[in-house]
């Protein structure tokens, strides 16, 4: 029995281990952006036409500037073409006309070796994930959609590595940075979707399906996926202004940011108040795991709006960007796992009528 049962243990480790992975990925591509180290390399898979990047300026050519400019240029080119091509020309024509292209960062071997880190730990996610596929064949007998959902994960996570070489080719144009995060949170719910499909079994069921609830957890989830997606907007918006400023005066970029900033802040108060509403309706439950999920939900919720509001009035310390997005990832992530549980132990109370209560 313990032999059979391995396979699908040995799944659920490994799914679990890449989930957290993809996580510290996040906070470590966060401390790439609050460092200013996105174009550390300026090539892409390689860093300075190398596996193993320089420590030294003097390693590289006198032109490496105009050089690796030149490079991004081409790429560019081709890139433009196929979309052209496929009929986006309006976004051909923003990628290659976009200024970000022609500007060159020189070499700083700190941001160089942060850029290089960042992408070993995407190599090892891509590492994590393809074994989460393997080990996830045995289910193509038991739940095929475990396996298939695995695969997804896959797919994305080379989706992710083919965006992020067009984010380094286009100096970090601001719509790439953007799809680049949507897909992150698409592939932590793809990913917490098939570990948790593959425990149905576990999820216990012990109060009646409300669809309303459902309905409203659901929406929950969508409207933090927004606001993420918003605060993305909003880093971009920072990251123009610091250059714009040269990397000085602080306290004074958050009076230079636009309406996305305003939008974002506003909204964290209405997510504040659904949140609440929710976590009230789902304590009413009395369902230890749900409330354990709901506690952690809530203190995600709190150091998220605390460390906004400390960024807001306190120029934006750059130790608190990274954390900022990586507990709004981790919100994301404890929102759309309360809504598995649900789904599955509220469908088992349904099938199990003698052990619904009010």
């Amino acid at each position: 029995m313990a032999n059979k049962s391995f396979p699908y243990k040995r799944f659920r480790n490994i799914g679990v281990v890449t989930v957290i992975a993809v996580y510290f990925l996040i906070l470590v591509g966060g401390i790439v952006r609050s460092t200013g180290s996105g174009m550390g390399c300026p090539d892409w898979p390689k860093c300075f036409g190398s596996w193993v990047p320089p420590t030294d300026i003097s390693q590289l050519p006198d032109d490496y500037l105009e050089v690796y400019k030149q490079k991004r240029i081409e790429k560019n080119q081709k890139l433009a073409g196929y979309l052209d091509n496929l009929g986006f020309e309006e976004v051909s024509a923003a990628i290659f006309s976009h200024p970000n292209q022609y500007i060159e960062t020189e070499f700083n071997v700190t941001k160089t070796w942060i850029e290089y880190v960042n992408r070993l730990v995407g190599v090892a996610i891509g590492i994590l994930i393809f074994l989460t596929v393997l080990y996830a064949v045995p289910y193509l007998k038991k739940d095929k959609t475990v396996f298939y959902l695995s695969l997804i994960s896959f797919i994305l996570v080379v989706i992710q590595g083919w965006l992020g070489s067009i984010v380094v080719s286009t100096n970090l144009l601001p719509v790439t940075i953007t799809i680049h995060m949507a897909l992150a949170l698409v592939l932590v719910a793809v990913l917490q979707y098939a570990v948790a499909r593959s425990q149905e079994h576990t999820f216990t069921s012990r109060f009646e399906y409300s669809r309303k609830l459902n309905l409203l957890i659901v929406l929950v989830t969508t409207l933090t996926f927004f606001q993420i997606l918003i605060g993305t907007q909003v880093r971009e918006d920072i990251d123009l202004i610091a250059f714009m400023m040269k990397g000085e005066n602080r306290e004074l970029w958050v009076e230079k940011l636009g309406l996305d900033f305003y939008v974002h802040r506003s909204f964290s108060i209405a997510l504040l108040a659904i949140n609440a509403y929710l976590a009230y309706l789902l304590y009413k439950l009395k369902d230890l795991q749900i409330s354990r999920y709901v506690n952690l939900m809530l203190v995600i919720l709190g150091l998220e709006i605390i460390f906004g509001v400390v960024m807001a009035y306190f120029a934006i310390p750059p130790v608190l960007q990274p954390l900022h997005l990586t507990l709004a990832t981790l919100l994301f992530g404890v929102q759309f796992l309360i809504f598995i549980v649900y789904h599955y132990a509220s469908h088992k109370a349904a099938k199990m009528p003698v052990a619904v209560h009010n």
